[in-house]
């Protein structure tokens, strides 16, 4: 069956839930709130198959140049497919169409995104995330997260490269 990616929606937000929520317990992922998901459900593409939401992931703006990927997560029945690599792309071409700059993320295991060249890098060249998110953090300096960020290609370069991969609204 094929995976079809789009745009997030209120209504998937209970399915965003119990997506995230089953990695938590695992360590991949930090909690989310049925509300927050419910309110930013919209910045997300889902994956589904069959109607089922098989994957997600969040494209969070954290200033005007810069915004991170929150909650990219695949369900266990069906990792290994190429589903993750296709969300992290369609987030890609959405940061560079929304004219970020760059694009973060904060990763126990940041293979994927290096597969698909982003950098790790030292934790302060993404001080927007540290000033929002992790000076809170009890875990801030020991959380074992690898930074990893991509520079997206200036509005005139987008312009010349044809997208792979298109998400419908």
């Amino acid at each position: 069956m094929s995976v079809v990616l789009r745009r997030g929606r209120a209504a998937d937000a209970a399915a965003l839930h119990a997506l995230i929520a089953s990695n938590v317990d695992a360590g991949h992922l930090l909690p989310r709130s049925p509300a927050d998901l419910l309110a930013h459900a919209g910045r997300f593409i889902v994956a589904a198959e069959r109607g089922r939401i098989i994957g997600c992931a969040e494209l969070a703006p954290l200033s005007d140049h810069v915004a991170e990927v929150r909650s990219l997560v695949v369900d266990d029945a069906v990792r290994g497919r190429g589903t993750g690599g296709r969300l992290l792309e369609a987030l890609v071409q959405a940061a560079g169409a929304q004219g970020f700059t760059t694009l973060c993320a904060f990763a126990h295991e940041p293979s994927l995104f290096v597969r698909l060249g982003f950098a790790v890098v030292p934790h302060a060249r993404v001080p927007e995330k540290i000033a929002r998110d992790c000076a809170s953090c009890a875990l801030f300096g020991r959380c074992g997260q690898y930074a990893v960020a991509f520079a997206l290609p200036a509005a005139a370069a987008r312009a010349a490269v044809p997208r792979r991969l298109q998400v419908p609204a």
